[in-house]
């Protein structure tokens, strides 16, 4: 025991309690993954029930491991790597757009030559956007007041990538564009640009729904939504699933609408969670979430510049509102999306690259490595405005 706890103060830097919710999270994931596949693994596998929780373990692993990577790097550096990640998404998300791998009717995936693989590069654009606009906004916070030079730039790159993703993932373009604002009132950009700002994100984003794939999609989810005569099959199959889980649940594995609910795995896993593990099994899992948002602000007040507390901020804050809306979605407080929750649904690029961004929460936590590096300005920077939106 002593040698483990040893090793872990050598090698794991930063919050210890955002490490043991991270492992808890990843635990419970292979657990339910695991349970949700079995019968889909049998069907599809020739009876092998274990090929999803080889594969899914695997990805497990390899995002911890990206979060490791990710947490040794000092957080400075990623202000310069985002850039390029940035503009290497828009042609990413353009291929995708035309030649992508469809997938219920929409373009997602980008095959990968040779290795036969596929990613997503909205999950690159995502980070890509969050880390670029905090290192935008914390060097200009000396002229936040003023709007060309301060804020325009913010907003192109701001209505670009969430326009590009909108193209064929509504509910994560409109996600990325709320916590985009989120971070823009925390860092101090006045609310009457901010007002501006949203009507422009709503034109912007009509006009991005009708050009691209899933406006009829994305409109029949919330018509169904506030229709109380039909019940979509799956909010229904998620509504028994929650129902038979009672208080306590049914136990690990002993899941019956894994079977009947599609996504099951993925979008649909809180349910999964409820049924098994019961409404005291998903409350534990809802207070998870919610100590990782409070670590993440605490790392963001406790930081000694304002790249860093805006960096923290906006990468806990997205990480938590992706998990309260599949949440939401999953109870019915909300239309059906395509989200997944962090850190347990069965994904590819989405998990490694929710391990990079904890990782780089990480980093903040742990603090600056060198001084020398990269300074911005502070002084201007104010935390009460986290307080306030935490």
């Amino acid at each position: 025991m002593n040698t483990v706890k040893e090793w872990a103060y050598r090698n794991l830097k930063g919050d210890p309690v955002i490490w043991f919710i991270v492992f808890l999270l990843s635990v419970l994931s292979v657990l339910v993954v695991y349970s949700s596949t079995g019968s889909l693994a049998y069907k599809m596998m020739g009876g092998n029930t274990e090929y999803y929780l080889f594969k899914h373990s695997t990805l497990v692993l390899l995002s911890l491991g990206a979060m490791w990577i990710a947490h040794k790097i000092d957080y400075r550096y990623y202000s310069k790597i985002s850039r390029f990640a940035l503009w290497l998404s828009v042609p990413l998300l353009l291929l995708t757009l035309f030649y992508g791998n469809e997938t219920n009717g929409a373009s997602r995936w980008l095959p990968i030559p040779i290795i036969n693989l596929a990613f997503q590069p909205s999950d690159l654009a995502n980070l890509a956007l969050l880390v670029t606009v905090t290192s935008m906004l914390s060097k200009r916070q000396k002229s936040i007041d003023d709007f060309q030079k301060a804020i325009v730039p913010v907003l192109i790159w701001i209505g670009l990538i969430c326009g590009l993703i909108a193209m064929t993932n509504i509910s994560s373009a409109v996600l990325l564009f709320s916590t985009c604002m989120l971070m823009l009132f925390i860092g101090r950009v006045p609310v009457k640009y901010l007002a501006m700002l949203m009507i422009i994100g709503v034109i912007a984003g009509g006009a991005a729904m009708a050009l691209g794939q899933r406006a009829g999609t994305a409109l029949s989810r919330v018509e169904s939504f506030f229709n109380n005569e039909e019940i979509p099959f799956q909010a229904k199959q998620a509504n028994i699933a929650i129902a038979t889980g009672g208080l306590i649940g049914k136990g690990p594995g002993q899941s019956d609408q894994r079977n009947y609910l599609p996504s099951a795995y993925a979008d649909f896993v809180f349910a999964i969670i409820l049924e098994e593990y019961g409404m005291i099994g998903g409350i534990m899992v809802l207070i998870l979430y919610l100590a990782l948002l409070y670590r993440g602000m605490k790392a963001a007040s406790e930081s000694d510049r304002a790249y860093g507390g805006l960096l923290s901020a906006g990468l806990s804050f997205a990480l938590v509102m992706q998990a309260m809306v599949n949440m939401g979605v999953a109870v019915g407080l909300g239309p059906i999306t395509g989200l997944p929750l962090p850190l347990i649904s069965m994904g590819g690029t989405s998990q490694l690259f929710t391990g990079l961004a904890l990782g780089i929460i990480l980093s903040v936590s742990r603090g600056e490595i060198d001084d020398n590096i990269g300074a911005t300005t502070t002084n201007s920077f104010n935390k009460e405005r986290i307080k306030e939106a935490a």
